[in-house]
């Protein structure tokens, strides 16, 4: 046994603390992989929020919390026809990357693709 690897036994008496603390830090790790993968809803996002989806520049976080202050977006129509740059291509795109409108991803229409 070397010197370092007396450092890393845990001994009889830490093996339940262990236990607990590896599946707090499981637990931590899939909380923020949660989060990190939660859609922001166009409709509550704060400024930064609109900003941190990747597709959303500030110039479009502008317009987007603009128009909103007219009232919330229906759905992703409403959404295009309001905010100058977002087509369905875009529309793919952001939502891919965690855009909602009301909770709900982009689907384009039937029988068209982005």
């Amino acid at each position: 046994m070397s010197k370092y690897s007396a450092a890393f036994d845990a001994g009889p008496m830490q093996t339940p603390l262990l236990a607990t603390l590896r599946r707090a830090c499981v637990l931590v790790t899939l909380l923020c992989c949660a989060a990190a993968h939660a859609g922001v809803d166009v409709n509550t996002a704060t400024e930064a929020e609109l900003d941190g989806v990747k597709g959303i520049g500030p110039r479009t976080t502008a317009i987007i919390l603009a128009e909103r202050a007219h009232g919330p977006f229906k759905n992703w129509q409403d959404l295009m026809a309001r905010v100058k740059g977002i087509k369905p291509a875009s529309a793919s795109r952001l939502s891919a990357n965690g855009l909602t409108v009301d909770e709900t991803p982009f689907a384009p229409p039937p029988g068209k693709s982005p």
